[in-house]
């Protein structure tokens, strides 16, 4: 028996076993939330057509709770508070031909944060799409509502049309907000860039969450050799969905045009050395304290590695400007449909 246990091809089997079964554990969880969000749905239609048939006010909602919770006591979901999210969830997608089969690929508790976070439809198809691809928890989720990920994500400024293949290009785009908020560092008012970088990699689970939830952890001070010369690079990462290298470079000032020339040679020797084959074109960040969006265009224009250029604040506060700077409905639209699973 011990020689069969130690075999190899026994290993191998054992694994290929274990995968099947968390594979269809999690297809089971995912056709039981997509039952649950389907009654909740169910439900809510019923409360709101019955309303509107008969006259009723909002007393039945507590008659059907009470009467619930006597017919199915270890069932959990039926409390008046509850039907009447069921009633709201479904008169929030009801006309929605969209959103209405998207709800039912998250939890209940996930719909129900955006729903009362998010009025706006397009940025609600934002958060159940993102919140569907990367698997966001709760916690991660409200962070990432309470941060504005949403705007922050369409108005970034990139030059990827021009440097990456279309094939990954939007998506690229959601990889790079236009403003990070680090309001889990710990840092004076006067800071160096070693600092920045040292809180960053001291909390990098809240940084890697801040960035997107997408990324891997590659290194800090990642190192390079040319011709017997050292370069080091800020923090490396890689994304897990557009196969790439991500070089992040770290400034505690305002941006300033030279930092794309620097870029542009650590994406060259990233691609040239470490890219490994079957990878796509390594991504540059440069994350500063403050930019000149007309400058950061400028600088950006005539680069032919792909950059994108970031501002950070250490608080969750969004500019009050920021709502006529986004894109049009139209060009949201079509670029949350480059969020795929």
């Amino acid at each position: 028996m011990n020689n069969i246990v130690n075999n190899k091809d026994y290993k191998v089997l054992l694994q290929e076993i274990k995968q099947r079964v968390y594979s269809a554990q999690y297809e089971a969880l995912k056709a039981v939330n997509k039952e649950l969000i389907t009654l909740y749905w169910d439900i809510g239609s019923l409360i709101v057509k019955k309303q509107a048939e008969h006259g009723w006010g909002k007393s039945i909602v507590e008659s059907i709770a009470r009467d619930l919770q006597l017919e199915f006591p270890g069932m959990q979901g039926f409390s008046p508070s509850n039907l009447w999210r069921m009633r709201l969830f479904y008169e929030c997608y009801r006309d929605k031909e969209k959103l209405a089969p998207l709800v039912r690929e998250i939890g209940w508790s996930h719909n129900i944060i955006i729903m009362e976070k998010c009025k706006d439809s397009l940025e609600r198809e934002f958060y159940i799409r993102m919140t569907r691809k990367f698997g966001w928890t709760k916690n991660i989720l409200i962070i990432q509502i309470e941060n504005k990920a949403y705007e922050r994500m369409l108005i970034n400024q990139t030059n990827f049309n021009k440097t990456m293949p279309a094939k990954i290009r939007q998506q690229a785009k959601l990889a790079v907000k236009d403003e990070y908020t680090f309001d889990f560092l710990e840092l004076g008012e006067e800071y160096g860039e070693s600092e920045f970088e040292k809180g960053l990699v001291a909390k990098v689970n809240r940084f890697l969450v801040e960035m997107g939830g997408a990324f891997a952890f590659m290194g800090n001070q990642f190192r390079l050799e040319i011709e017997g010369n050292e370069f080091f690079i800020d923090i490396l990462l890689y994304h897990r969905h557009l196969k790439c290298l991500v070089a992040i470079e770290l400034k505690v000032g305002k941006f300033l045009p030279e930092y794309v020339g620097k870029m542009q040679f650590y994406l060259a020797v990233l691609d040239d050395l470490v890219k490994i084959k079957g990878e796509n074109p390594s991504i540059g960040i440069i994350v500063c304290k403050s930019k000149d969006k007309t400058i950061v265009e400028y600088a950006l224009r005539e680069s032919r590695k792909p950059i994108g250029v970031a501002a950070y604040k250490m608080t969750a506060h969004l500019p009050k400007n920021l709502k006529g700077e986004l894109p049009s409905p139209e060009q949201v639209a079509k670029l949350l449909e480059e969020i795929k699973n």
